[in-house]
């Protein structure tokens, strides 16, 4: 009997504890970000000549979006990004230019801050820089 009474209350606990986390999840929505796509391949590209990928996302929560930096992981990489919220149901994109300056296969990483669920993520353009005769 003192088994029974002991589960019951560890039950009816956890029933409390689970109802409240859900209440305040419901009373404190956070943000969400949808990407189209996280890795863009540029192909094959000429040396000297600077290219620029559009990763385009979408907020899908009732939380407005913070983009609060965007870091591209080498010199040779800028990015340009919405500075103000991105509204519920709105998209956005973030622009990356890579200098193709040296020849060969490059990948580079972008590291993307917002106070979405997910935190950071990482977006990614590669490619071939040639030299064109």
């Amino acid at each position: 009997m003192k088994v029974f009474a002991l589960i019951a209350s560890i039950a009816i606990i956890f029933a409390i504890t689970s109802g409240t986390a859900v209440a305040q999840d419901a009373a404190n929505p956070s943000a969400g970000i949808a990407w189209t796509a996280t890795t863009l391949d540029f192909g094959k590209i000429e040396q000297g000549k600077p290219v620029t990928a559009e990763f385009e996302f979408k907020n899908p929560s009732m939380v407005p979006l913070i983009i609060s930096s965007v870091r591209p992981t080498c010199g040779c990489t800028v990015a340009d990004y919405p500075k103000e919220p991105v509204q519920p149901g709105k998209s956005g994109k973030i622009a990356v230019t890579y200098n193709a300056a040296s020849s060969g296969f490059f990948q580079k990483t972008i590291v993307i801050t917002t106070n979405a669920t997910e935190g950071t993520t990482s977006l990614v353009i590669k490619g071939e820089v040639i030299i064109k005769n």
